[in-house]
């Protein structure tokens, strides 16, 4: 069982890691093919002496020892900013969307046992999901597949279970970003799917420090796993589908509280 302040610290730890990953990542170089003949052909020894020159090269730390292209570090508890690197450059924050997308359908204060049923609409070009055409799971389900594992088309069926029309749901995550402070922030969309979803670290950090204080949020990404079961149609009867949730937050897996020196077991 986590305490207070180690909850608090992994949503809002591991939420900013997400975006700071999200941002740093580098352009896509170009490179010969080394199968291919002519002036781009490069032995493969050569090859493989570029390779492990380039990887040593990589893993060296940056001036300030932070990979990321803008990134915050902020004391939850009195809102110091601790570290920060061009935390005020707007960039694509990919599923950190899901965030705002959760507490707008929170808002509602939807009855999250109220079963949903999944449509092709809700699978087409969402990506991997655990969820198939027509299957019936509870809102409190895809809730948690939303926050532990990035699930578009559990982020999808949530929007549309809102009671509010697309359109109109946008508009109030979009009200809610300037609600918050969060003056560089805009979302298109609801997933994260969409690059046009942008905002800066500064940002962020608000975003989830107001997440990790709403209390569902909080239980959901500071539970490890999660199992459950939804239905679905099979012929003439339905037949139960078995789900385990694991939370993607490596932070969660740690040995050690706050506070505690190195070697001291929780």
């Amino acid at each position: 069982m986590f305490s207070p302040a180690r909850r608090t610290s992994a949503i809002l730890s591991f939420c900013t890691a997400l975006a700071c990953v999200a941002w740093s990542a580098p352009a896509p170089a170009s490179v010969s093919d080394p199968s291919a003949s002519g002036p781009g052909y490069a032995p493969a020894t050569a090859a493989k002496s570029t390779a492990r020159s380039t990887h040593r090269r990589a893993r060296r730390a940056p001036p300030g020892g932070c990979y990321a292209r803008s990134a915050i570090v902020m004391d939850p508890a009195t809102g110091q900013i601790l570290y920060e690197k061009n935390a005020e450059v707007t960039m694509p924050i990919a599923s950190i969307t899901k965030l705002m997308t959760v507490l707008v359908f929170l808002e509602r204060k939807p009855d999250l046992d109220r079963m949903a049923e999944v449509t092709r609409e809700d699978l087409a070009g969402a990506g991997h999901t655990r969820l198939r055409n027509r299957e019936q799971v509870a809102l409190r389900d895809l809730l948690h597949m939303t926050l532990m594992c990035s699930d578009n088309a559990a982020t999808r069926i949530l929007v549309r279970e809102s009671s509010l029309a697309p359109e109109d749901f946008l508009a109030r995550m979009n009200q809610k970003a300037l609600e918050l402070g969060l003056t560089h922030t805009r979302y298109v969309e609801f997933t994260g799917l969409d690059q046009r979803n942008v905002s800066t670290a500064c940002d962020v950090a608000r975003l989830l420090h107001v997440a990790a204080n709403q209390p569902t949020i909080k239980d959901i990404t500071t539970t490890r796993s999660y199992e459950f079961s939804s239905s679905r149609p099979y012929g003439s009867r339905s037949i139960q589908r078995q789900h385990m949730v694991a939370n993607t937050n490596r932070l969660l897996y740690g040995r050690y509280e706050p506070g505690c020196a190195p070697g001291a077991a929780r």
